[in-house]
């Protein structure tokens, strides 16, 4: 697969048209046409632009096809640290996805009032690996222990927390995934 069908892919899973990138991009729709059907070539700092629209790495356009599929625990890294939360992406190529699977791992900490609950668009689901995790969702306060689960839409209001001196790590995933 060439570089303007990766782009005519992702955009047409972002839902996206060319009138859409054109608007977004400043490039014309004629030239985005033939781009992604290879009559022509791009500046870099077009597909920057481009990559930047679709979300996603500029190296995304240039990767082998046989991506490596299987993240081996090693490999796994954090992408985002917040308030004692550690973040670790469970997807290698997260850019073409319409889910987001994250290790998360909540450290213990010493303010033990709960956090407050918020709401979004879309549902989650969480796997409880170790510890004891206090999910809060609307105004109840479920303890989950190493397998339970847990699936609801993200549209109540909700949040995670750890009410224990270890560290409570749990597998969710977002639909859609979170950017």
């Amino acid at each position: 697969m060439n570089i303007g069908e990766k782009v005519k892919e992702l955009r047409n899973k972002r839902g996206l048209t060319l009138k859409d990138m054109s608007e977004k991009t400043g490039l014309s729709t004629g030239f985005l046409s033939q781009f992604e059907r290879g009559i022509t070539t791009i500046a870099v700092e077009h597909l920057y632009n481009i990559s930047r629209v679709l979300n996603v790495k500029i190296n995304y356009f240039f990767d082998d096809e046989e991506k490596e599929l299987v993240i081996r625990s090693y490999e796994q890294s954090s992408i985002h640290q917040l308030n004692k939360t550690i973040y670790k992406s469970l997807s290698r190529y997260p850019e073409d996805k319409m889910i987001s699977p994250e290790l998360v791992e909540l450290l213990p900490k010493e303010d033990h009032q709960y956090p407050e609950v918020y709401a979004h668009n879309g549902e989650e689901f969480v796997y409880v690996l170790e510890g004891i995790l206090t999910l809060i969702i609307d105004d109840k306060i479920l303890k989950m222990y190493p397998g339970d689960s847990a699936h609801y839409l993200s549209t109540q209001k909700h949040n995670w927390d750890n009410r224990t001196n270890k560290v409570v790590k749990f597998i969710t995933v977002h639909y859609p995934k979170n950017i």
